[in-house]
């Protein structure tokens, strides 16, 4: 099977069971990663980890640079990749601590370097979006949960906003009349510039916290953080479960 790649989000600047071989800092055409490129053992197999926010959480969702990041994981032999997601509940499934596999997602973002195809090298390529998510991956991922026995929402559309800052409620009831089922900040440029690269790639998201206006009250980081502590240890498993299935 081809080399698996995991894109580390909140929470996961590091997998603790990921046994290192080595860490590269890849030259790309696009710039720096956000840390140099891990290869490791988990589940049994060889896999790759690259934290999207850096090792010590510094860069915010606007400042990442997604194609050095992609292009890296390609360079270092990645065809699959899964890239991790704490994001905001908005319709009602997608309550705290809920697991989800994406199957569509809804761009808000702007001033994002979004494309490999931006006329520096020639040429124009147009690619299918249709589905934004390969899902040969998103059924692995699914069928990973069923064997840990841990539910998991299999289809829903994220709704990617530009951040740092969280979304006002009239927002929130935007993105939800839009057909937006959670909300994240870096779900986009990384699914299209995947496409770009050929990359088989999915989202696996694991919600933190009910979105703007979803609850009573303001939005408590107190509360993101231990919602995200909780479901560490279950996409853990799940990760672990993935990688020893190839």
């Amino acid at each position: 099977m081809s080399l698996l790649a995991i894109i580390g989000g909140s929470g996961f600047a590091g997998i603790p069971a990921l046994s290192v071989l080595d860490a590269r800092q890849v030259d790309t055409p696009y710039g720096e990663t956000s840390a140099p490129v891990t290869r490791g053992r988990f589940g049994g197999n060889e896999v790759l980890f690259l934290p999207r926010h850096g090792p010590s959480h510094h860069l915010p969702p606007h400042r990442i640079n997604y194609r050095a990041n992609l292009w890296a994981l390609r360079a270092c032999g990645a065809r699959r990749v899964i890239a991790l997601a704490a994001v905001g509940g908005i319709t009602a499934r997608f309550c705290p601590t809920a697991l989800a596999v994406p199957d569509q997602i809804i761009d808000y973002t702007y001033g994002r370097e979004h494309t490999i195809y931006d006329g520096a090298a020639g040429g124009v390529e147009h690619i299918d979006l249709t589905a934004p998510y390969c899902e040969e991956l998103r059924l692995a991922v699914m069928a990973a949960c069923d064997r840990m026995g841990h539910s998991v929402i299999r289809q829903g559309t994220y709704g990617a906003t530009q951040g740092p800052r969280l979304e006002t409620a009239a927002e929130i009831g935007r993105y939800e009349r839009d057909g937006c089922d959670m909300v994240g900040m870096t779900g986009m440029p990384e699914a299209s510039l995947a496409r770009e690269l050929d990359l088989c790639y999915a989202s696996f998201a694991f919600v933190v916290n009910w979105a703007a206006g979803k609850s009573d009250g303001i939005i408590d980081m107190r509360e993101i953080e231990t919602n995200l502590a909780r479901c560490v240890e279950r996409v853990e498993a799940v990760l672990m479960s993935l990688a020893s299935d190839r």
